[in-house]
């Protein structure tokens, strides 16, 4: 059977019955959009929390009290251990080759009131004036901390956007005095919008000199956690190694009391969680392949019932087994094919919409498109492979007395 023959009958067969041919065509881009759309999704979000990581710092190393166990995450090891690290490991870290800037952290949360009346609970950051390039941030307004701050133990304080935007409005923050704990603060600057931080960015902080943090707002001299700026990323793991000594040694145990975690640590982590919730989402949606497949099915077997005298005539006249066979796979690979093509386009659609809207980051990706149109023709294949056998295995004679 020639192959313009093929598309031909093809062809004539499924335009003869448009309604039929539409509705199983559906089954089949509603399962494919829903594919592609849910792939996208995931790879948006791996793209935005890439962006996100790196956007906290280059070649950043956070150092954590307590002990980081799979699953369980920071967990105490004794009484205690959550306050190991102290000012003098900063100090210590600082000896190691390769370290562009050490970052000492103190964070606790505290209601914050202002002027206006609004209040927030925020997380209040003791930070030090290397600060902002160690986590990669800029100022919209103002100045950040300075040594004399740190000196001074001064209470001045640097806003975050949205506590800015939350305690004042669209009014001026800068010169405003706050109250934290109680304790009066001035603002003095205020930090350009990072975004994509999560709940604990930089945009959700207020951040006062370290001095004042310690020794006025918290009363504890321990460090939440010391963050580190590693010259050359290809030296992370030799900065890790030589910090985990240097601080087992300080600490004078023999197991380490405290985490060194990476960007990459971090970043392999949430794109695991990313890709299993992807995985679970397409694998939902595939469902709805699966019933279009079997939509393909139940009308190719429609089609052999109804189509039982002309199976019969063409054998009759010398069609094989072959040729039966191929013509109502190649319509149920029409049909297949036809739906992957429309799904790809509604999927990339919505993908866009969703994008678009800023619903949530969302970017189609060239081998999920392959992908689908390889499902597509499996499905055609699969499930249109019964019913063209039970049509090439008609006895003609049987055929043509069908009524």
């Amino acid at each position: 059977m020639l192959i313009n023959d093929i598309f031909q009958e093809t062809y004539i067969s499924l335009s003869g019955n448009k309604v039929r041919s539409s509705l199983t065509i559906l089954g089949i881009v509603i399962g494919i959009s829903s594919v592609i759309a849910m792939i996208s999704i995931g790879e948006g979000a791996k793209v935005s929390i890439r962006s996100s990581i790196e956007g906290l710092g280059s070649n950043l190393l956070m150092i954590m009290p307590g002990v980081v166990q799979p699953g369980r995450g920071i967990v105490s090891s004794g009484r205690g251990s959550a306050q190991t690290l102290k000012n003098e490991d900063a100090d210590v870290l600082r000896e190691i080759s390769g370290i562009a800037e050490i970052s000492p952290e103190s964070s606790r949360r505290f209601q914050v009131t202002a002027p206006t009346g609004n209040n927030t609970n925020t997380t209040i950051m003791g930070a030090t004036p290397v600060y902002l390039s160690v986590r990669n941030i800029s100022m919209a307004d103002g100045s950040f901390l300075t040594e004399a701050h740190m000196r001074s133990l001064a209470r001045s304080a640097v806003l975050g956007a949205t506590v800015a935007k939350d305690l004042f409005g669209d009014s001026e923050a800068m010169g405003k005095t706050i109250r934290i704990s109680k304790m009066n603060f001035m603002v003095i600057g205020v930090l350009s919008a990072k975004g994509g931080a999560g709940f604990s960015g930089p945009d959700d902080m207020i951040f006062i000199p370290l001095t004042t943090m310690q020794k006025i707002l918290s009363g504890a001299d321990y460090l939440s956690s010391i963050a580190i700026s590693v010259q050359n990323k290809d030296e992370m793991n030799t900065v890790r190694d030589a910090a985990t000594d240097s601080l087992v040694l300080k600490h004078r145990v023999s197991e380490p009391d405290f985490s060194i975690i990476s960007q990459e640590d971090i970043l392999g982590t949430l794109t695991q969680v990313v890709n299993t919730f992807t995985l679970f989402l397409a694998a939902i949606a595939g469902i709805s392949l699966l019933v279009g497949g079997i939509g393909i099915m139940n009308m190719m077997l429609t089609n052999v019932t109804e189509r039982t005298k002309e199976i019969g005539l063409r054998k009759a006249i010398g069609a094989k087994r072959k040729d039966i066979t191929q013509q109502f796979l190649a319509e149920s690979i029409a049909l297949t094919f036809i739906g992957g093509l429309i799904g790809v386009f509604l999927g990339a659609v919505i993908s866009y919409g969703v994008n678009r809207l800023g619903i949530i980051q969302s970017q189609v990706s060239v081998p999920s498109i392959f992908l689908a149109f390889g499902v597509s023709a499996a499905i055609g294949i699969i499930f249109g492979y019964y019913p063209a056998q039970r049509a090439a295995k008609l006895d003609p004679i049987t055929a043509l007395r069908y009524e």
